[in-house]
């Protein structure tokens, strides 16, 4: 009975993203790391893991849920003549964003815990 009220596929997909969005961040920060080694490739979630999530969330499988997986960004071009293709003001404003969208997904699945425990004890608090 209480596994059902966990795989609901809205609380699934926000644990995913929840997850993808730490992932991401870790990744964002490698790429602040290394902004002066000589031949980094940024690395970042690839574009297409968005599409790719909402189809499989608007299809109702929530049990087919991606897995967040980091790789190179292919479409960052060089910026130094060593290779690098890091933008420190584009790594930050991505990380600030990331960070914003990972808070807004807590509130998420804290509300949903609120309305579990609501709806177990009868009480708010």
């Amino acid at each position: 009975m209480i596994e059902a009220l966990f795989a609901d596929s809205n609380y699934v997909a926000q644990k995913k993203l929840m997850d993808a969005t730490a992932i991401r961040h870790e990744a964002l920060a490698a790429n602040i790391a290394n902004i002066e080694t000589p031949g980094y490739k940024r690395v970042d979630l690839p574009k297409s893991f968005n599409e790719e999530f909402a189809a499989r969330l608007h299809a109702g499988q929530p049990e087919t849920m991606l897995n967040p997986v980091v790789a190179p960004d292919s479409s960052a071009t060089a910026q130094r003549p060593d290779g690098n293709n890091v933008e420190l003001d584009k790594e930050l404003l991505t990380m600030s964003n990331n960070s914003m969208q990972f808070e807004t997904l807590g509130e998420f699945v804290s509300a949903s815990l609120r309305q579990l425990r609501l709806a177990i004890t009868g009480r708010q608090s």
